[in-house]
């Protein structure tokens, strides 16, 4: 039998808790550690409707990527997420910045693997950003073409101030400050999920084209591969992919 302990310590193996930033909330935050698993949801975020799809489901655990409590909490509404955990008697275990540095698997070498790069290796230079090569030079059209395939989104930024790309950086989520250290390594383009103004403006001055795919697509990316790697590791319990996990983003 597998309790949430033992999922724990094998996120220890690749996703150490002390590796993540001093600002972050990560491990089990809700929950009892010695509880046994049966069925687990894997999910990005833990909103009203992954803990709802968790409760028809059957699940005793919540495993995402994002904290569901982040800030000290003051109330809870009847809809809040933790509140409708503790109500429906649903652990979280919410894997966050660790996720996101770990150069053994995470989020960052999981958007890697979909854009298709190789020699792929954590930067020097910026806490959150991997490199990457593109097997051959490629035009940035046509790049920021694949990137939207590759990660199934409905629209996305670029810019092309470089016609063409082959050194990649990428820094899923909220890491467009991660561009001073993309032209530090030399990237062609920065891959990323939100970028602000004055940072495409630094990366138009810098020479660096920038690739903005958005939070969730750019995050999202490592939630299948995931699900998968604890369903080997645990084979008496059953990992699903949420179904419902969508930032409800359109574009026109």
């Amino acid at each position: 039998m597998t309790a949430i302990l033992d999922i724990l310590r094998f996120f220890e193996a690749f996703a150490p808790v002390q590796t993540a930033m001093d600002f972050d909330n990560v491990g089990l935050l809700i929950g009892d550690k010695n509880r046994t698993v049966t069925k687990a949801l894997v999910s990005l975020d833990i909103t009203a409707e992954t803990v709802e799809e968790a409760a028809a489901l059957g699940c005793e655990l919540i495993i995402s990527h994002h904290p569901v409590i982040f800030r000290p909490l003051k109330h809870l509404h009847t809809r809040d997420a933790a509140y409708l955990l503790a109500r429906h008697d649903i652990a979280a275990v919410c894997m966050h910045t660790n996720l996101d540095l770990s150069d053994d698997f995470g989020v960052n070498l999981c958007l890697a693997a979909a854009l298709g790069l190789q020699n792929v290796r954590k930067s020097a230079c910026g806490e959150c950003l991997f490199i990457g090569e593109l097997a051959e030079k490629a035009d940035m059209t046509a790049f920021a073409a694949h990137a939207k395939a590759a990660l199934s989104c409905t629209g996305l930024r670029y810019t092309d101030k470089k016609a063409c790309v082959q050194t990649v950086a990428v820094a899923s989520g909220a890491g467009g400050s991660d561009i001073f250290a993309a032209a530090e390594e030399g990237a062609d383009v920065l891959v990323t999920g939100e970028i602000k103004h004055h940072e495409i403006l630094a990366a138009n001055s810098l020479g660096v084209n920038v690739l903005d795919a958005g939070h969730f697509k750019t995050e999202d990316v490592v939630i299948l591969p995931l699900a998968q790697k604890l369903g080997q590791a645990f084979e008496d319990v059953q990992f699903i992919k949420s179904a419902v996990s969508d930032d409800g983003v359109k574009y026109l």
